[in-house]
């Protein structure tokens, strides 16, 4: 059974650990998601950055999601640059992933001294049937 988006995935793992042995642990968010920006951008990618994504309930939108980038329209991903996650950010992350329409998602962090942690999603596994 093949990867979903494998070689994206992979494309996006090998940037951020690239970008993490240039920067380790010491930058801000920001500084990590121009960088991955950037990275993917010169692969060919097309990324958006902080994509507002409306959400619906009953068909009417009662809130928008931010999310920090969207990789060729189909893949979310979430930047964070602090010690370790924490329970509210796999959560959030979870919430958007099981909000939108995108199949896969990446949970980045950057902060970690310990090496960049990256959590994947796949979209079966956070959305009800």
């Amino acid at each position: 059974m093949a990867l979903l988006y494998e070689k994206e995935s992979y494309d996006i793992r090998g940037a951020c650990f690239e970008i993490y042995k240039k920067f380790f642990c010491n930058q801000k968010e920001k500084v990590y998601q121009n960088s991955l920006i950037d990275d993917l951008q010169l692969k060919g990618y097309k990324v958006e950055k902080e994509k507002r994504v409306k959400i619906y309930h009953n068909n009417k939108v009662v809130g928008v999601y931010v999310i920090d980038l969207v990789v060729n329209s189909q893949i979310m991903i979430e930047l964070k640059s602090k010690p370790q996650l924490t329970e509210h950010d796999i959560k959030q992350f979870w919430y958007y992933l099981k909000c939108t329409d995108y199949k896969l998602g990446f949970l980045i962090n950057f902060g970690s001294a310990n090496g960049v942690e990256i959590k994947r999603k796949i979209y079966e596994t956070a959305r009800e049937k």
